[in-house]
């Protein structure tokens, strides 16, 4: 089952207490396709400059993802720079250069149209909706979003997530958008905006998922080694829509094992600067993980 996701491929330099690379290969759209990628078909919406790497394009190709709807403009490359203290949890952008990504109006191929899966990545909330004017009839709408739209473009977002069937969203962004300082009424307020779920995003601590029915906690997998976090949300996202694309089922259940795969795909984000760790990967190593995910949280029942 296709999966359409739609946001930024970007040339990063990142800088933590454990290395650094320049000028790697990331993006909202790049790792959420690459996480896909191991679960499902993916199809790829974005815009590169005339600078783009052509190593990064047959790295695309290679893990099978769908770049027909890539564009490339003249200019350069979206480009983000940042830098992450012993605090892994939040990074400090040092430069942001928008170039050809500031003027991007996505442009979905007529194939991409017939998706029933889609995944409006962290970009203007204006894009997001255009976006789903030429989605003629989605199964399941998901999208993520950040402080900056949520303080700029306050009634754009709104009017997207009545649109949105699942909406991922840190901590702190949840609080910012529902005015209030509880997660759990933060939660109760979102929904009512129109998603049918809201998975908060707690870094190092899990997700949290909530919807009308049910709320369900997934902790963190504990890693040795966490090298670099960015792009650990998007890999999220793209374990757990991958796998409801691979499913083909939307209910508790299939909800429940796609946050541990998403969890399980950010897990492996983290081991490495840029996609280094997600190019190693096998499809074993993530079932295996997924298991130990199960382990962590499971206790017997008490006796009657």
């Amino acid at each position: 089952m296709s999966l359409v996701v739609v946001g930024s491929v970007a040339l990063d330099s990142v800088e933590t207490p454990f290395g650094k690379a320049e000028e790697a290969l990331g993006g909202s759209a790049t790792y959420f396709s690459t996480a896909a990628s191991y679960f499902t078909d993916v199809k790829l919406v974005a815009v590169v400059g005339k600078d783009f790497p052509e190593r990064h394009i047959r790295f695309l190709k290679r893990m099978g993802i769908d770049i027909r709807g890539l564009q490339k403009a003249d200019g350069r490359t979206f480009r983000w720079k940042g830098k992450y203290d012993f605090d892994l949890n939040q990074a400090h952008t040092l430069d942001t250069q928008l170039n050809v990504f500031a003027s991007f109006r996505p442009v979905l191929p007529e194939e991409y149209r017939e998706a029933e899966y889609v995944f409006l990545a962290n970009i203007d909330p204006e894009l997001q909706l255009e976006v789903l004017g030429q989605i003629r009839k989605p199964r399941l709408v998901a999208c993520d979003t950040m402080n900056f739209w949520i303080e700029r473009k306050s009634r754009k977002l709104k009017e997207t997530l009545k649109y949105v069937d699942i909406l991922t969203i840190n901590e702190a962004e949840a609080r910012e958008l529902s005015g209030d300082s509880n997660l759990v009424k933060a939660a109760r307020r979102i929904l009512s905006f129109g998603p049918r779920a809201i998975i908060v995003k707690r870094g190092e601590y899990g997700a949290l998922m909530f919807s009308d029915s049910s709320v369900f906690a997934a902790p963190a997998y504990p890693i040795e080694s966490v090298f670099d976090p960015t792009g650990a949300g998007d890999s999220f996202a793209g374990g757990f829509m991958g796998h409801l694309a691979r499913v083909k089922s939307i209910n508790d259940r299939s909800i429940r094992q796609a946050i541990i795969f998403g969890s399980v795909m950010a897990s492996f984000d983290v081991e490495d600067f840029s996609l280094n760790r997600m190019k190693r990967l096998t499809s074993r190593a993530i079932e295996g993980r997924f298991r130990e995910f199960k382990k962590l949280t499971h206790f017997e029942d008490l006796k009657s």
